[in-house]
């Protein structure tokens, strides 16, 4: 996975939900093997090295798709 990508940054952040209330997610900026940077927020639920990874990793495909489109 870390082929895939670099993080470059992870912010905790807070945002007022629809309903009310604060929800707290982290802002991860990240660069990719084929130079694409750009920025993948994740809940805290998923902000575990185990499922954080696939999330980016998968940013990180997807973004290098569309670049050499």
């Amino acid at each position: 996975m870390a082929d895939e990508y670099e993080v470059i940054s992870i912010d905790e952040l807070q945002r007022v939900r629809d309903t009310g209330g604060l929800e707290k997610y982290y802002r991860h900026r990240i660069r990719t093997k084929g130079g694409v940077v750009l920025t993948v927020d994740i809940d805290p639920v998923d902000f575990t090295p185990e499922k954080t990874g696939p999330i980016l990793s998968k940013a990180a495909k997807n973004a290098d798709k569309i670049k050499s489109l």
